[in-house]
């Protein structure tokens, strides 16, 4: 401190003797002025009074004349004024500049300050940011500790794209700002919470967990992000997956940590729970994921997608009242892909979109000729999250409909409940406008959603779907048991139909058939079927 005030007594010091300096300069050169004059006027008096010029008579002049007396002083008292007006002005000046510098180095420290913390903070949600969040993790691997151990979990907000499409950037900023609050006040420190890209959150768990406890900390992180986000009035729910690394088992370095978590994250999205450890079986998959994203612009253009149909039959006389429309790839290098290896994939970018017009055509085209051979069967096709966000959808599906000459009758679209809740508003007009158009609608994979029977009441719905997770182990599970029993007379007293999915033996259809189930779709009623397969598998049945 003491140093700080020699300093400013020094800058204060210097500053003075330079105003001063330049300040006397410019005193002197008036008084230098006023001396002239006093000259000029004293030898002019002389020369007035005396007729001539000489020391003699301007000494005469200056004993004789008052006026020259008060005239003669003036250039002594103008001296010392301007001395000591010089001296007050310097020292004001300087006291002034040094006010003005300080305040200018404190603007600059702030804004150094803010630079720094800019550097290695997400300026959105002022969460650390990805710098600041590798150097966090190389620091406890070059950790002098013995034995370190840690995990690194990645949080994806997996529908964060299509809220920024449908509700602009504004309301996905203030989305990935309240998920932000949530985790930090989930996750204080010692956890260190950072955002790495717009929609990927990072946990960094910088202590010695098991498995167990590290899956259940994932499980909290859903929890924490579960109940639905207000966005202007509009309730959002936000999506998430989360991948799991563990050091040193998984990686040595931060680099290989986070993209192995990332792998994980991939994974996690085919997970019942939504999260999903590394393992090394996962890098077999990473490069055909890659192939598969770069071929899924031509797949459509190379006709390599396929719909098969897998049988809607009747519990009570076991007809064939529907199918459902499930894509297949016929990859030309892996063969036959199934939905759940690439539909994934176009969910994360607008190829959905596409793949759901090419489905609705096929499908269209498909059902109209059914009944023009008389096959009386109805179709099932699924819409995903990001039609039921496409205001375009109810026109589109105008258009294919006059031009294939379909009964909307013979049509029923399968919603999931989740797909509802990026946003309710919307989602539920283009479905009235759809259903306007006599298309029905299903619920499909009811109770592993939201569950909502506010939405059920408002939908125009003519079928529920029982999820295959809880329909599979009825037989075994009594819990299983009374949540289909409970979810079709609840379907029964909202005028519902009930379709159960994933029915693999006849014991677990005479269950269904005793408590009242309208459809069952199986492996054990029928897989799903190529068209000409299909259409045989049908006539072969009447």
């Amino acid at each position: 401190m003491a140093v700080m005030k020699g300093s400013t007594s020094d800058f204060l010091h210097n500053n003075v003797k330079v105003f001063r300096s330049r300040v006397s300069k410019t005193a002197w050169q008036g008084i230098s002025v006023a001396l002239l004059a006093l000259i000029i006027a004293n030898v002019t008096v002389a020369y007035l009074e005396f007729g001539t010029i000489s020391i003699a008579s301007i000494v005469a002049v200056q004993k004789t004349n008052f006026a020259l007396w008060i005239l003669d002083g003036i250039p002594f008292v103008f001296a010392f004024w301007g001395q000591y007006s010089s001296t007050v002005l310097a020292y004001e000046a300087s006291a002034m500049v040094m006010d003005q510098t300080q305040e200018l180095r404190d603007k600059a420290d702030s804004f150094e300050k803010q630079a720094r913390h800019s550097v290695t903070h997400d300026l959105l949600t002022d969460l650390p940011n990805k710098e600041l969040f590798y150097d966090r993790v190389e620091q406890l691997i070059v950790s002098p500790r013995r034995h370190t151990v840690f995990s690194v979990l990645l949080v994806e907000v997996s529908n964060y794209k299509e809220i920024s499409d449908t509700l602009g950037r504004n309301s996905s900023d203030s989305l990935i700002k309240q998920i932000a609050v949530r985790l930090e006040s989930a996750f204080p420190a010692p956890f260190t919470i950072a955002r790495l890209e717009n929609n990927t959150f990072s946990l960094l768990v910088n202590e010695n967990l098991d498995e167990k406890a590290v899956l259940e900390l994932a499980d909290s992180v859903h929890r924490v992000l579960h109940d639905v986000f207000y966005i202007e009035q509009i309730k959002l729910a936000a999506q998430v997956n989360v991948g799991i690394v563990h050091f040193p088992h998984h990686g040595t370095d931060v680099d290989t940590l986070v993209q192995r978590a990332g792998i994980a994250l991939y994974m996690a999205q085919n997970a019942n729970k939504g999260s999903a450890v590394y393992d090394s079986s996962f890098d077999a998959h990473s490069p055909k994921q890659l192939t598969l994203m770069s071929e899924l612009h031509h797949a459509i253009e190379n006709r390599e997608l396929e719909l098969f149909y897998q049988p809607k039959i009747s519990v009570l006389d076991n007809r064939v009242l529907g199918a459902e429309a499930l894509v297949r790839w016929n990859h030309p290098k892996y063969g036959l892909l199934y939905p759940d290896q690439f539909i994934p994939l176009m969910e994360r970018s607008r190829l959905i979109q596409g793949l759901t017009m090419w489905v609705i055509q096929e499908g269209f085209a498909q059902c109209a000729e059914w009944h023009q051979a008389d096959l009386e069967v109805a179709l099932s096709i699924n819409l995903s999250a990001k039609d039921l966000n496409n205001p375009e959808l109810p026109d589109l599906i105008s258009g294919i409909k006059g031009a294939v000459g379909i009964n909307p009758a013979w049509i029923t679209l399968e919603i999931t409940e989740s797909s509802i809740m990026t946003d309710p508003d919307a989602a539920m007009a283009i479905i009235h406008r759809i259903h306007d158009m006599g298309f029905q609608f299903s619920i499909d994979d009811y109770g592993t959603g939201y569950s909502s029977l506010s939405y059920l009441k408002r939908l125009p719905l003519k079928e529920l779907k029982i999820d295959r997770s809880f329909v599979a182990d009825i037989l075994r599970d009594e819990s299983d048991a009374l949540i289909v029993n409970a979810t079709i007379n609840l379907a029964h007293n909202l005028g519902l139909e009930v379709t159960a999915e994933g029915v693999e033996d006849m014991e677990t259809l005479a269950l269904l058939k005793q408590e009242g189930c309208d459809l069952a779709q199986g492996f054990c009623l029928g897989k799903p079927m190529p068209q000409a397969e299909f259409v045989q598998w049908c006539q072969e049945r009447v």
